[in-house]
């Protein structure tokens, strides 16, 4: 099939594919059998829908959706040992990953038992002293002073720490990939177990959280008991949910449709303070979190303090959350800064190793490793290829790898590990972490490049660009468009919006907003002129080449949203790509 309005390579270096036919035309049978728009039946079809259930597919509710928490194994025993404690009033230490979705469940829990007039110390390690999960002195120190330790999105790997934890019980709720063994903790509910079935594998640990409380509600109502009202706790579910980077699919479409009217309600004084530091002037999105609250509340564990995200997401001090909020969005614009460096040091020696072997990596004396994860990303998207960083202190380095579709980086980390070419190490299919000593590294990242390989990584050229909305005219990309597409959302990972093609347009504006994005005025001669904006374009020759176009007309690809400013809507394409016309 030739390439969509004939752009081989584009100027990002993509080759554009145009929509599916099957597609188009399951979505033209929709259009005549509900009525429903011809651009959203296009993505409902895209989603596998049928016509019949479109109707339930544009309106996902929990009560449809939730599945059953008895489904996932030792959710019983561990929701039992909880209510344990909350009616022994024992103590209850929280154990969390410094990442959003750690701080989001951690702050799910304390919330929750606060109906109940009881706390919770909340630890989180530190990334460089300590690293990811549970470690054993951790562990030790908090189970002599405490009954119950709950692991939230960690300790499914960790053997060691969790049998140092002797004088308490301990609780793991997770959703990283399972070894062959489980740790020694009196329950482990992971949808990511090996003995999972894997229907519920997309569940970030907020969302293996939430399950638990419901869990939790069922067993005390067994008893005549009652607990919170959980649906005001979804906007954390929401946050974790888009943060991680869980597929929008099945029951988490349900979770951050309902937890976003929940954030919008503003009654949560941490996520309220960090919407307003971070300028959020509209009702929230999928893309505010994953974009403006997501990096704040991950700034505390990658450069500051660990706790203060959880510390934040949990408060109901409203002049605690402002200067947490305010902490927040500080240490962000240092971890940019940070980021910054690594990133130009990172691209430089991986595009002297070469972007064409199955694997892309760099490693640097220094480079912190709060970012290596983030600087991965970047070069996975730079490469397309998995890429791992990593950053060296001394003989020790602390590294973040980031996948492309079709390839589990997790798993072969492990293996990594299990053959003792790594210290540690573990993940999803899309991300994972490692530790590792400087004389294992050529060694290492030799093998995974072999693992790399025998999974097709070295056979991907560069991403296709798949056009699944078709071609657009500028005239015709009206807010009215944009919020019927939008009722098939939440739009993120696992469920993209459409992205649409405008061909043979003029550049009538281009300016550079901040370093390094492109703000732009394009129209079709006819009149009609849209608005575009292309972030981190003047990092690829997509900006240069829009910023000088010198009157030459190009097709211009992107993702439509509405634009809200000074109480005015209007639509906005987010540019991704260009090709001459």
């Amino acid at each position: 099939m030739g390439a969509f309005l004939n752009v081989e390579r584009s100027l990002t270096g993509r080759r554009w594919v145009g929509p599916d036919i099957e597609i188009a035309r399951h979505a033209e049978a929709m259009a005549q059998a509900t009525g429903l728009p011809a651009p959203l039946c296009n993505v409902l079809a895209k989603r596998g829908v049928a016509p019949e259930n479109a109707d339930a597919f544009l309106a996902p509710t929990l009560k449809d959706l939730l599945p059953d928490p008895r489904s996932l194994r030792d959710m019983e025993k561990a929701t039992a040992r909880i209510l344990a404690a909350v009616k022994a009033r024992q103590k209850i230490a929280i154990f969390a990953d410094y990442d959003v979705d750690g701080g989001t469940s951690a702050a799910l829990i304390i919330d929750w038992l606060r109906h109940f007039d009881q706390s919770a110390t909340l630890y989180v390690p530190d990334r460089i002293d300590e690293g990811y999960g549970p470690n054993d002195e951790a562990m030790s120190m908090l189970a002599s002073t405490h009954d119950l330790i709950i692991c939230v999105d960690c300790g499914t790997l960790s053997h060691g720490p969790i049998a140092a934890a002797k004088a308490a019980d301990v609780v793991v709720l997770d959703h990283h990939l399972g070894g062959e063994t489980l740790p020694p903790a009196l329950a482990v509910v992971n949808p990511n177990r090996a003995d999972e079935t894997g229907d519920l594998a997309h569940l970030c640990a907020a969302g293996v959280v939430f399950l638990m409380l419901v869990e939790a509600g069922r067993q005390l109502r067994e008893d005549g008991a009652q607990g919170p009202n959980l649906l005001n706790m979804l906007d954390l579910v929401a946050l974790g949910t888009v943060a991680d980077v869980a597929p929008l699919i099945g029951v988490n479409r349900a979770l951050v449709r309902q937890g976003l009217t929940v954030m919008g309600r503003r009654e949560r004084v941490g996520i309220t303070a960090l919407a307003d530091v971070s300028r959020m002037d509209t009702a929230p999105s999928s893309y505010h979190l994953g974009f403006l609250l997501g990096p704040r509340v991950n700034a505390g564990g990658r450069i500051g303090k660990a706790d203060l995200g959880a510390r934040l997401l949990s408060t109901r001090d409203p002049h605690e959350a402002s200067a947490m909020a305010e902490r927040l969005d500080m240490l962000n614009t240092e971890r940019r800064d940070i980021e910054n460096q690594v990133r130009a040091a990172a691209l430089e020696q991986a595009e002297e190793r070469g972007f064409d072997a199955p694997l892309v990596w760099a490693a640097g004396e220094g480079w912190h490793p709060g970012v290596v994860g983030i600087v991965a990303s970047r070069l996975k998207d730079a490469a397309h290829r998995p890429s791992i960083v990593i950053g060296f202190d001394g003989n020790a380095g602390k590294g973040s790898g980031r996948s492309i579709s079709g390839v589990d980086l997790g798993a072969a980390i492990q293996r990594l590990a299990h053959e003792g070419l790594i210290e540690k190490g573990g993940g999803h299919k899309m991300a994972a972490g490692l530790s590792l000593s400087r004389a294992q590294l050529e060694p290492a990242m030799a093998r995974l490049s072999e693992l790399m390989a025998k999974q097709g990584a070295g056979d991907a050229g560069p991403a296709d660009l798949r056009l699944d909305g078709g071609m657009l005219m500028p005239g015709a990309a009206q807010v009215e468009l944009i919020e019927q597409i939008e009722q098939a959302g939440p739009f993120g990972a696992g469920a993209p919006a459409p992205r649409f093609a405008f061909p043979d347009v003029e550049i009538r504006f281009a300016k550079r907003v901040g370093e390094s994005h492109l703000k732009v005025t394009f129209g079709d001669g006819l009149g009609a002129r849209l608005e575009a904006i292309c972030f981190g374009a003047m990092d690829t020759p997509l900006g240069p080449a829009l910023e000088n176009h010198n009157g030459q007309r190009f097709h211009l690809a992107g993702r439509l949203e509405v634009n809200s400013w000074g109480g005015r809507q209007s639509p906005q394409l987010r540019l991704e790509d260009a090709a001459p016309a």
